[in-house]
């Protein structure tokens, strides 16, 4: 399968690239497509070197954004959620009706008495929402990833432990997600709802990043017990 990444060059689209690629095509986005290039060349040779070398089957390579989302059957978008609106103009048409949309954006922000999440605070709609709006012929769209650590899941010498919540309007498209989520050792997949349900999800990254701040907590994740 081909999973393309846009702001693949970014932390988390580095360990999606890092766990995805043991079976699958990964291609990195960016707006720079020998950016993206020379990234998945250094995260190529980041998996010769680590003990898993011979159990990848996959690659990682690189090209602009509107290139991936042509190719991609699941398409993430690691991006800024101020860039949703340009990124969705960009590639809205150009992405195959089969292909499976994931956003793991969180609108957030941070003020004097910490990190905040941007809708609550500034009225605004959330990230699995807006990308809703903003690829009205994508009916594949799902919300996930927002409360793992970038630091554990780039790291793939270590399981993660720790849950991932699922909003989306299409739960034909859970089976093919939960098998990406089973892919990455530790992860569990929890569905909440609809995309209308999203912000729960998303509000949970600028508690945790308090929490973690106020307690001294490295790295930490949610997991439902």
């Amino acid at each position: 399968m081909k999973i393309g990444i846009i702001g693949g060059t970014g932390g988390m689209g580095e360990g999606f690239a890092l766990r995805w690629s043991f079976n699958h095509e990964i291609i990195l986005g960016s707006r720079d497509k020998q950016k993206a290039q020379d990234i998945a060349k250094n995260h190529m040779d980041v998996l010769k070197g680590s003990s898993y070398h011979e159990k990848i089957n996959g690659n990682i390579s690189g090209n602009d954004n509107v290139s991936v989302a042509r190719e991609s059957d699941v398409l993430i978008l690691s991006i800024p959620y101020e860039n949703i609106q340009n990124t969705c103009k960009d590639i809205e048409n150009v992405i195959s009706e089969d292909c499976i949309i994931v956003s793991p954006i969180v609108p957030m922000s941070r003020n004097q008495s910490g990190f905040y999440y941007v809708p609550f605070v500034e009225g605004k709609k959330s990230a699995g929402v807006m990308v809703r709006e903003n690829l009205p012929n994508c009916d594949k769209i799902v919300s996930a990833f927002h409360t793992i650590s970038e630091v554990k899941l780039k790291d793939i010498e270590s399981p993660l432990n720790a849950d991932t919540f699922i909003c989306t309007d299409n739960k034909e498209v859970l089976v093919n997600i939960n098998d990406l989520i089973g892919e990455i050792e530790g992860l569990r997949s929890i569905y909440l709802g609809s995309l209308e349900l999203s912000y729960q999800a998303e509000m949970m990254t600028p508690m945790i990043l308090n929490a973690s701040k106020q307690n001294k907590l490295k790295h930490p994740g949610i997991k439902l017990v």
